[in-house]
This record gives C-alpha cells, sequence and structure tokens, in this order.
C-alpha cells in the first residue's frame, strides 16, 4: 500500500515479513484463536502457556517456539487485533487528506481513536506490558511503534505546513502525548480516577496543542 508522506506507518507483523509454511500459519492460527477464546472466557491472568496449548491442540514446544512467553502472544494478538484498527485510521486519514484537514486535527482525532481502542483492549495491553521481559521489548513492538510513528508523523506535517512551531522536539512531544495511553497509566486515569474516555480525549487534543506551539 502506498501511503502520502507523513501519514501512519505500516504495522510491522509479528512474522518478521518472511513466508511460513502451511503447517506453521495453521498452527499459528490455532494458537492465537485458542488464545483469544480462553483470554475472553477467563481473563488473561488467569489462562497459562499450558492452557493455550492443550486449547490449540499442539505441543507445549510447538507453542514456545511461536511466542516464548504469554506477553509475547498477548502482543501478537494486539498485532493481529489492531489490523482492523490501522485499516480504518489509514481511511480516515485518507479522507481527511482529500478535505485538506488541518494536520493538527487530524493528530487530535487519532489521539481520540487510540484512547478508544485503548480502552477495548486494556487486559491485552496490561498482560504484555507485565509479560515481556524488557520494557523496551514492550514499547519497540509493532502495534505501540505504529502507534507512536503516526503521532510523530502527524506532528512532523503539521510543522512542515506551518500550523505549529518548527523548533520542536517532535519525538518528545509524541512520546508525552503516548504516555497517558501506557497501560499502567492509562488504567489508573480511566478506572481509577474515573476519568472518562471524552475527557481523556480532550486533555490529549488540549496537550498536543499546548506542547506542539510551547
Amino acid at each position: 500500500m502506498r501511503r502520502a508522506r507523513g501519514e501512519a506507518a505500516t504495522l510491522t507483523l509479528v512474522t518478521g515479513g518472511r513466508t511460513e509454511r502451511a503447517d506453521a500459519a495453521a498452527n499459528r492460527r490455532r494458537i492465537l484463536e485458542a488464545a483469544a477464546r480462553l483470554f475472553a472466557e477467563r481473563g488473561v491472568e488467569r489462562v497459562t502457556m499450558v492452557d493455550v496449548a492443550r486449547a490449540a491442540g499442539v505441543g507445549q514446544g510447538t507453542l514456545y517456539r511461536r511466542f516464548p512467553s504469554k506477553g509475547a502472544l498477548c502482543l501478537a494478538l494486539l498485532d493481529e487485533q489492531m489490523r482492523d484498527f490501522q485499516a480504518m485510521v489509514l481511511s480516515q486519514l485518507s479522507a481527511m487528506a482529500q478535505e485538506n484537514v488541518p494536520w493538527m486535527d487530524r493528530l487530535g482525532w487519532f489521539l481520540e481513536a487510540l484512547v478508544h481502542f485503548h480502552a477495548t483492549h486494556i487486559p491485552l495491553l496490561s498482560a504484555a506490558q507485565h509479560e515481556v521481559p524488557q520494557p523496551e521489548e514492550f514499547i519497540a513492538s509493532a502495534p505501540f511503534h505504529w502507534e507512536r510513528m503516526t503521532v510523530i508523523g502527524l506532528l512532523r506535517e503539521a510543522a512542515r505546513h506551518g500550523e505549529i512551531a518548527p523548533a520542536q522536539d517532535l519525538r518528545l512531544i509524541g512520546d508525552l502525548l503516548l504516555a497517558p495511553l501506557h497501560p499502567e497509566v492509562f488504567y489508573f486515569l480511566h478506572a481509577s480516577s474515573g476519568y472518562t474516555l471524552e475527557q481523556l480525549s480532550a486533555a490529549l487534543r488540549a496537550s498536543a496543542l499546548a506542547l506542539a506551539r510551547a
């Protein structure tokens, strides 16, 4: 797929772009489907890798060769579930481009879409964060890398079109905007502190303008 400069980056596949054998692809699909079903029925924290292997009808060795930890399995499920979200985002950004919607408005829309996506997938997000051994591995994973590159890309286009001051550390601004969506912070803000999704979306939109114009 070709995309305009500054629009959403292409989501990196968990398989790294390699062509899978038919049996390997079938095993991966069974594992992901079994995991998604068990997580929905019992909750992510109550499902073990042994449970997933049994439900998928594969050996534990096969499971661990594909997914070395439950965190890796959660990230793979997020990657799968984010594909529809990414397609929706790309379609909407394309429509906004045709209507010449200001870049900062496009960014505000994307941040609001992320708030709702994270609210829906907080169990997987939280499990992935706690199960992945290294924090940098979690942040560099395909779903989160795509979010970060999309936000930074929109900020760069906004600066290039004179909507915000050009002499800015846009990568830092992007990271600051995404910080409230970190699973633990998002859970604290939404579930513990009781801020609604509308309040969080509005605050992120306002923060984007404030940070970019400082």
